[in-house]
């Protein structure tokens, strides 16, 4: 499946979200939970704020849909999120049975899709996630390009 137009209107939608968490002065990552078009949850870094390491954009959006539909499973669902998830994440995303991610940027160091690991194929893991890569890939980057430099 490639890219879709609905692709690129929720990834819009989580880099709103990302923006959030940057001017809360968390990394700017955002996401949101889809099912049949309709937004089920959503969620932007909130590690600082909430003093959780777990606090992730991902994660904030899956308890938050969990809770809306009475289930831990999230059948049928797509995850857009503005950064390739990591190891954490990628492992709830597999618990939740999330059907689908679509991500923005490439996390080179850490990303657990297709670069430091590549955990959406791995055996071992009970539930395969189909994954699409680089939608709105440019301003996803440079937001947290941006972020960081501010930083340094």
């Amino acid at each position: 499946m490639g890219i879709t137009e609905q692709d690129v209107a929720w990834m819009r939608y989580a880099l709103r979200l990302a923006q959030r968490a940057e001017q809360q002065g968390e990394v700017p990552v955002g996401a949101v939970l889809v099912k049949n078009n309709d937004c089920l949850a959503e969620g932007w870094n909130r590690v600082i704020q909430d003093h959780d390491p777990t606090a992730h954009a991902e994660i904030i959006a899956i308890r938050a849909a969990g809770l809306a539909l009475g289930n831990y499973r999230l059948l049928d669902t797509t995850l857009y999120v503005t950064l390739e998830p990591c190891v954490m994440c990628i492992g709830a995303l597999s618990q939740a049975r999330i059907k689908r991610l679509v991500f923005g940027a490439d996390d080179p160091k850490r990303g657990a899709v297709c670069h430091a690991l590549s955990l959406c194929e791995a055996d071992f893991l009970n539930h395969k996630i189909e994954w699409q890569k680089g939608v709105l890939a440019e301003p996803c980057s440079e937001l947290l390009k941006q972020f960081f430099k501010a930083r340094r």
